[in-house]
């Protein structure tokens, strides 16, 4: 099917293989080259179109209709600023994140733009199949995003519509694609600026961009901070703004809280006033990085206190399993070892013979043996002498006595090898 670019033919459908409109006779190709399939989108500038290029074997292609409301000399210089930007929009094909250039040219007094087309949905599509972005997607998306508009800023572009509808999701890769610079500028706001007429989106757009035309890189900052808290709510930005107290009221729509240092960067890429705005992409990328990298030390740090308590843990009861292991495995491996023949018990040893005591000093003993005479007298009471014959004397031999007292310590005398 062949569509007709003709912006005010009734009926733009038309058969393929056919040359000039059926219903208005415009001219369906471009260049004898590129031909409309279908529209895909359109905007306050323009439209935008899936066509094939046939040099190319039918490769499919993005054709971008500019439909300027000017006349006379504002008309005139649209045309030449539209020329000089095909040229920076050229340049900025080179990033993988930016859709090539082909060509550009005028046709029945339009302009035009062809350029790559990438498949995929849009990230407002995405949002409202999908839902709101966790704070760590939306970390992801900043990080995507940003070097796109670094980039961008450094060749002295502005985008000056950044929105959801216009960042796409490439299929299959899943790359965040910046599209739609039909109204890229550079310095070209105030000529193209017109009473009734608006270079941006409502909503997105910021007040010195919608009251002056004036777009400033921190412009797009702005825009890309109020893409961020609609992806995080999925709510319009119209309603995450309190004009009777003039904040923004997004915090009070999300559904799970995202942290302090995330709520900071988005309130300064939000700000009203350009100069309180952070000023270039890579300001935001350096906040953005520094609250990631906290984050990270902070679980490192933590999970080696973690991962330290765990091994001391692991240590100890590795420690005492391999105890209990040891033993138990000891014992099971003990009880498949045929047991041991007990061993006879020794004879008991014959008690050695007392040792005999050995003899004393002989003071030592005589005192004893007083002290046992003593002790002998004092216990029996005296008895009468009677007078009887003299003893007997014997010379050299010893006469036996009939005191028990005597016999008892000659027996002692006896046994400590003692004489008379």
């Amino acid at each position: 099917m062949s569509y007709c670019l003709n912006p005010d033919c009734r009926q733009p459908q038309n058969p393929e293989g056919t040359k000039f409109c059926l219903s208005c006779g415009g001219k369906l190709s471009l260049k004898e080259r590129y031909r409309a399939i279908a529209p895909i989108g359109q905007g306050g500038m323009g439209r935008t179109f899936l066509g094939v290029d046939e040099d190319r074997l039918n490769a499919q292609c993005a054709i971008k209709q500019f439909l300027p409301q000017f006349q006379g000399a504002a008309l005139a210089k649209a045309k030449e600023l539209f020329h000089r930007e095909a040229v920076q929009l050229f340049e900025l094909g080179e990033h993988p994140q930016i859709p090539n250039l082909y060509a550009t040219f005028e046709q029945d007094h339009h302009l035009y733009l062809v350029q790559e087309f990438i498949p995929g949905q849009n990230l407002l599509q995405e949002l409202y199949q999908s839902g709101p972005l966790s704070e760590t997607q939306l970390r992801e998306f900043l990080l995507s995003m940003l070097p796109v508009l670094q980039f961008i800023h450094d060749r002295g572009a502005i985008h000056r519509d950044i929105k959801p509808e216009n960042i796409l999701r490439r299929h299959p890769d899943g790359k965040l694609i910046l599209v739609d610079f039909g109204v890229a500028k550079q310095g070209s706001a105030t000529a193209l600026a017109q009473p009734g007429t608006t270079a941006g989106t409502q909503g997105y757009a910021p007040m010195e961009q919608l009251r002056g035309g004036q777009a400033y890189p921190a412009s797009d900052i702005y825009s890309l901070g109020v893409t961020c808290i609609q992806l995080l709510t999925k709510t319009p930005p119209d309603e995450l703004y309190d004009s009777l107290r003039g904040r923004w009221i997004w915090r009070e729509r999300l559904a799970v809280p995202v942290s302090p240092q995330l709520e900071q960067i988005l309130d300064k890429m939000l700000q009203e006033f350009v100069k309180d705005r952070y000023q270039t992409a890579t300001e935001v990328l350096q906040d953005l990085r520094a609250g990631e990298q906290g984050s990270r030390g902070a679980g490192e740090q933590g999970s080696r206190g973690a991962e330290a308590q765990g091994s001391r843990g692991a240590g100890a009861q590795g420690r005492r399993g391999a105890g209990a292991q040891g033993s138990r495995g000891a014992g099971a491996q003990g009880s498949n070892i045929p047991p041991k023949p007990p061993t006879p018990p020794k004879p008991p040893t014959p008690p050695k013979p007392p040792t005999p005591p050995t003899p004393n000093r002989r003071d030592h003993v005589n005192l004893e043996l007083e002290e046992l005479r003593l002790s002998y007298s004092q216990a029996q009471p005296a008895s009468p002498v009677s007078p009887g014959p003299p003893p007997k004397s014997t010379v050299g031999q010893k006469t036996a006595s009939s005191d028990p007292i005597e016999a008892d310590l000659e027996a002692l005398r006896t046994e400590f090898g003692e004489s008379s």
